[in-house]
């Protein structure tokens, strides 16, 4: 799950990103309407954390124009403001949920996880393929009837190889939706957690077929 928070100020961001993070969200940070609305048309993200009043485009118009532009991602408005009259403004410029500061973090993750299970692309939590299941609301992945153990990072690329199961996906693709766009994230590294995935997913399963495929020229694709 990739998550873009819009908020400027650092440490309430920085802190939101931190504690996402631990839950094993993949989160970009702007701290201003402009970059922010940037990465929002640009890059593909389950949710994004909206502060209302922000430097050079306001959130109340970055929402406007992600919704004119046809961008579905759902939207949390946080913001200081709690009155009425800007909750209804926020939500009718296309806002899903509300927040004011100030607030607390199981508040906000569990606004998170409810607006990650709506149908913007249908959200699972369980993804089965062969005899190989991942639960990401758990975080277990077992093949064959036996757990299998995984990094963070591991995890995200096998979830969202399995969200688009039977597709080849380049390693643009996997660079920017396991990876923050910041990171220092290189091609070999997708190749090296691939590797890291399948000495833990095909090569210990000697009866079972081999899901994880690299597609030459293209990318990668789980089957």
């Amino acid at each position: 799950m990739k998550i873009l928070v819009v908020e400027d100020e650092h440490k309430i961001a920085n802190s939101i990103k931190q504690g996402l993070e631990q839950e094993n969200y993949t989160v970009d940070v702007a701290y201003n309407g402009e970059d922010g609305l940037g990465l929002a048309v640009t890059e593909e993200y389950d949710v994004i954390i909206l502060d209302r009043l922000l430097p050079i485009i306001e959130g109340v118009e970055v929402l406007k124009q992600l919704r004119a532009k046809k961008n579905h991602t759902s939207v949390l408005i946080l913001t200081a403001k709690g009155q009425v009259e800007d909750k209804i403004e926020g939500l009718n410029s296309g806002a899903d949920d509300y927040l004011a500061k100030p607030f607390a973090f199981t508040e906000l993750l569990a606004r998170v996880k409810a607006l990650s299970r709506r149908p913007k692309n249908i959200v699972n939590s369980t993804f089965k393929i062969n005899d190989l299941t991942l639960n990401s609301k758990t975080f277990e992945v077992e093949r064959a009837g036996n757990k299998i153990k995984l990094s963070n990072k591991e995890f995200s690329l096998l979830e969202y190889l399995l969200r688009h199961a039977g597709q080849i996906i380049k390693k643009e693709q996997i660079m920017n939706n396991v990876w923050n766009y910041d990171s220092d994230v290189l091609p070999n590294s997708v190749e090296v957690y691939i590797k890291h995935l399948r000495d833990k997913v095909d090569k210990p399963f000697k009866k079972s077929a081999n899901l994880i495929h690299t597609i030459r020229g293209f990318g990668y694709k789980i089957e």
